[in-house]
């Protein structure tokens, strides 16, 4: 069972399997993001349930698992869960969990715009 055994470990290990003939050779799983770029730089993360902070990224693996410096969470209104504050809390340097990452973006280079959204409801109501 010396073939089994290969594709269990393959699976154990987190790596996908490519057939080649009647052998499986394990190669490790790419990242879907090329975060590399922003190494060293100030960077954006929103999380699921609606926490942003932003931070220097020092390091990340395919997990999207992250590590910021300097990191600030910007504190949401109470009352209203999708409108930040001008409150801030600075954390410091902060390991975030991949699973909870919901997108990552450059400070430099972007800006907000209004909601493009907020006009059609509004006629909508009309």
């Amino acid at each position: 069972y010396p073939l089994r055994r290969q594709r269990q470990m393959c699976i154990r290990d987190r790596v996908s399997t490519q057939s080649t003939g009647t052998h499986f050779m394990a190669t490790k799983k790419d990242s879907i993001l090329d975060l590399n770029q922003y190494r060293e730089k100030k960077i954006n993360v929103k999380f699921n349930g609606g926490r942003e902070v932003t931070g220097i990224l020092k390091g990340f693996d395919t997990l999207i698992n992250l590590v910021l410096d300097e990191t600030t969470e910007y504190l949401r209104d109470p009352e209203d869960p999708y409108k930040l504050t001008n409150n801030k809390r600075e954390l410091g340097l902060v390991v975030c969990r991949g699973h909870t990452v919901m997108c990552v973006s450059p400070t430099e280079g972007t800006e907000e715009i209004a909601n493009p959204f907020n006009t059609y409801l509004s006629l909508i109501h009309i």
